[in-house]
Formats: C-alpha cells, sequence, structure tokens
C-alpha cells in the first residue's frame, strides 16, 4: 500500500490549518485579526507545528490588498521566526486569482501555495429536509493554469482534495508528467458539520477507515506525500490519525477544519494531540529541513 514503506522512519509533518472562514461564534480560539494571527502562529511553532497554513482578514480581497493583508501579519512572525514555514489560502477567485501569491513570494518567500483542482458542491438542509446550496468551480482551464504558475515559481502546490474526482485530476498530471515539484494531496474527509456550524449533508467521503484505504487504493504506486483532515468534526475522534501515522502519511489539523458544538479546543490542543500520537506510533515530527525533504519543495 502506498507510503506503508519505512513509514516510522518518515518524520511526520503537521500542518495546522489556524483560521480559515470560521468565526469566533464556531470557535472563540480561532484567531481573527493581525494581533492574534501573529500570536496565535508563534504559539503553534512553539507547540511542534510543522508547517502552519493561514488566511489573511479576508478572502474578498485580491491582488496587492490581499497580499499587504497577508504581509501585515507574516512579516511580523517572520522576524521571529524567519525559517518558519507557511503558506497563503486562495482568494474566492479560487485558482484564477494567484497575483496576491507572486507578490507575497516576491517579498517575503514561499515554498508553497494551495491548489483546488475540482470543483464540489456546498449544501445545508433547508425547513423541508432537502440539500440546498451551491458549488465551489474551478474549471479545468483554472486548474491547468494555476499549476503551470505554480510551477514556474517552483512552488510546491498544496492539492485539496474535496472528492475522489479532484484526485482523478491530480492522477492525471502525474502521469502526464506535468504535476509541479513540492506536489502535497490533502485529503478532505468531510465531517457531521462540513463547513457549517450546524449538521448538514457534507462533501466526499466520510472520515472512516475504509474511505481512507480507497482513497489509498486510488493512489497505489504513486510516491505522492498525503495528509488527512475532517472538515466539520473532531479528526481525532476517528482512526484517521493513527492510520496516517502507520501508513507513512500526515496530518492536516487546526481549528479551519475543526467543529464540534461543544468542545472548543485550540490549535496548540491539537497539535499536542498530534504529537502524542506520533510519540506512542515511534514516529518523529518533522521540523522544517525534514518537512521540505518529506514534501519534497526545497526551493535553490
Amino acid at each position: 500500500m502506498n507510503g506503508t514503506a519505512n513509514a516510522k522512519e518518515r518524520p511526520l509533518v503537521v500542518a495546522v490549518s489556524i483560521n480559515g472562514e470560521r468565526s469566533k461564534d464556531a470557535n472563540p480560539h480561532i484567531p481573527v485579526g493581525h494581533d492574534e494571527i501573529v500570536a496565535t502562529a508563534l504559539s503553534c511553532y512553539d507547540a511542534g507545528a510543522s508547517i502552519i497554513h493561514c488566511h489573511n482578514t479576508s478572502t474578498a480581497l485580491s491582488g496587492r490588498e490581499a497580499a499587504d493583508d497577508y504581509l501585515a501579519s507574516w512579516r511580523r512572525i517572520r522576524a521571529e521566526r524567519p525559517d518558519a514555514l507557511w503558506y497563503p489560502t486562495l482568494t474566492r477567485d479560487g485558482c484564477h486569482d494567484l497575483d496576491h501569491i507572486k507578490i507575497i513570494d516576491d517579498e517575503i518567500g514561499l515554498e508553497f501555495a494551495c491548489c483546488d483542482p475540482g470543483s464540489v458542491g456546498l449544501s445545508s438542509l433547508g425547513a423541508d429536509g432537502i440539500p440546498m446550496g451551491g458549488y465551489y468551480t474551478n474549471s479545468y482551464e483554472q486548474i491547468r493554469s494555476s499549476l503551470e504558475q505554480l510551477a514556474a515559481r517552483r512552488l510546491g502546490p498544496q492539492l485539496a482534495i474535496f472528492e475522489p474526482g479532484y484526485l482523478r485530476t491530480v492522477l492525471a498530471y502525474h502521469g502526464a508528467g506535468t504535476l509541479p515539484p513540492g506536489a502535497v494531496i490533502n485529503l478532505y474527509f468531510g465531517g457531521p458539520y462540513g463547513l457549517s456550524t450546524r449538521q448538514s449533508p457534507s462533501f466526499g467521503l466520510p472520515p472512516t477507515r475504509n474511505a481512507l484505504l480507497a482513497y489509498l487504493d486510488m493512489m497505489d504506486g504513486v510516491d505522492l506525500p498525503w495528509t488527512v483532515s475532517v472538515w466539520g468534526g473532531d479528526i481525532f475522534k476517528t482512526d484517521l490519525p493513527r492510520m496516517a501515522i502507520e501508513l507513512g502519511g500526515h496530518l492536516q489539523i487546526g481549528l479551519e477544519s475543526h467543529f464540534d458544538p461543544e468542545d472548543k479546543p485550540t490549535n496548540e490542543d491539537q497539535i499536542r494531540a498530534a504529537h502524542r500520537l506520533a510519540e506512542q506510533a515511534g514516529r518523529p515530527v518533522a521540523d522544517r529541513a525534514a518537512t521540505l525533504q518529506a514534501w519534497r519543495a526545497a526551493k535553490t
């Protein structure tokens, strides 16, 4: 099975998505605003995060405005942690708009950037119990352009896999030899709350053992690094973290994806939980150098 060989010798990357689009109504510990983002990021590195994924204060911003909004936090973080690994998200235009990525890369440097290689329906239940919602779309032309731009900048694509069709597209690029170096497969499993704060029809596959095995079957013979995450649920109440650690995968945790109506952990709580599982399995946690080696994305 993909990734099982010498799994215990592979440092575990603990990727932490610290905020996302969720508000303090979902969890009071979600960092909002530049000061909270700076404090949370530094605290997460101290707690043992290998790499951080962060949103700025609004994905409605684009271009220079979006870049400046990120830089207001990340110049300060880099002043304290010059080698800190992190990557920003996309704007609301998805893969169509990477202008802010280029500016940030030019001004403080990046190793990774996002690409969402597909389209997915996002819904909630109406009063009659029927799913209602819309689609988050990225055309095949946009996906191609995004990957070409990331390859030109030598940025490893962080590939969000909302559902199996996304992975089929990525594997087609891999088979054609055109997937940029440093690509990471981020497997998104839909928890009971999805991207919402109430129970609703989620997206993609559920956070179960069989669902992860189905994805690994699709990647059989393909040596690409992969992570697991649960959106709208608690990943540590599933089998996925232990399976990923045992099978040579990595963890994507944090308050962007986590939601529970009662339990309100901090990002640091989640990092400590990941470290405990890694220690129990005898697998080291990756530092900056080990993360770049594991994800094969060092820029020269």
